[in-house]
């Protein structure tokens, strides 16, 4: 056998494949770090620095982050490097129009469906949520998983993959400081009524109350940003020079 010819089509195609489930996981893990807020929006993605911490070459890096582009999670600056995306509120606003019609259309076809170990583990992830109620950080994975487990027993693929692209774009925004007293518990509440209108097999009634839980959703993230502007002091006023040489408020 000659050790030194150039390897078969098999062991190259063995090598690319295992190469591209490095680069998944890779980007599973860096899609965890920015739902967490550990990769902020804004935040410079090094890839010597992130090769580093998860053990691996830059190629499933570099790999990685061309996927995460491809979501629009990070974005690519010519000359500068790959950045988590920053998006607006106004952009914020339009996914949620965009996700609680995608959301009822998921609670009307899982209505039909649901199964006694999907309940289960949906009331479950209720009763989690109800117990960290005071804690965001334990509250806010949870939330994130319900949602997911929701949209994914509706069964329908093509859904699932739109609305979790929606649902990444969205932690760009969603930051876990923008959470005010009690609304965790207000949004369980509405998570609880859901779960009975599933539970009951009622399809309209659970396409309706999921439509209006991410419209809720929306409108308290509206308050809290009105609410913020109001209580921030007033930015300080630029002074500019007269004709005379002195100085007058702008």
């Amino acid at each position: 056998m000659n050790h030194d010819s150039a390897p078969s089509a098999t062991v190259t195609a063995l090598r690319i494949r295992r190469t591209e489930t490095l680069a998944t996981l890779v980007r599973k893990e860096l899609e965890r770090m920015i739902v967490s807020g550990e990769l902020k929006a804004g935040d410079r993605l090094n890839e010597s620095a992130l090769a580093d911490r998860l053990g691996v070459s830059r190629g499933p890096i570099r790999e990685a982050c061309r996927g995460l582009e491809q979501s629009r999670l990070v974005e690519v600056v010519v000359n500068r490097g790959t950045f988590v995306r920053q998006i607006s509120l106004q952009d914020a606003l339009d996914i949620y129009d965009v996700r609680s019609a995608l959301f009822g259309v998921a609670g009307e076809a899982l209505a039909r469906r649901i199964t006694p170990s999907q309940l289960a583990l949906l009331s479950d992830l209720v009763e989690r949520m109800s117990r960290a109620a005071d804690d965001i950080d334990a509250y806010y994975p949870l939330n994130v998983e319900y949602h997911a487990k929701l949209v994914e027993f509706s069964g329908n693929v093509r859904l699932m993959t739109t609305y979790r692209s929606l649902a990444q774009e969205l932690h760009l925004f969603r930051r876990r400081g923008l959470v005010s007293e009690g609304s965790m518990a207000v949004s369980n509440r509405e998570h609880r009524a859901i779960l009975d209108a599933l539970a009951k097999h009622d399809s309209a009634r659970a396409g309706t109350l999921m439509r209006e839980h991410i419209l809720a959703g929306k409108k308290r993230l509206m308050n809290l940003v009105e609410a913020k502007a109001e209580a921030a002091p007033d930015p300080p006023r630029r002074r500019r020079r007269t004709a005379a040489g002195g100085s007058a408020s702008a």
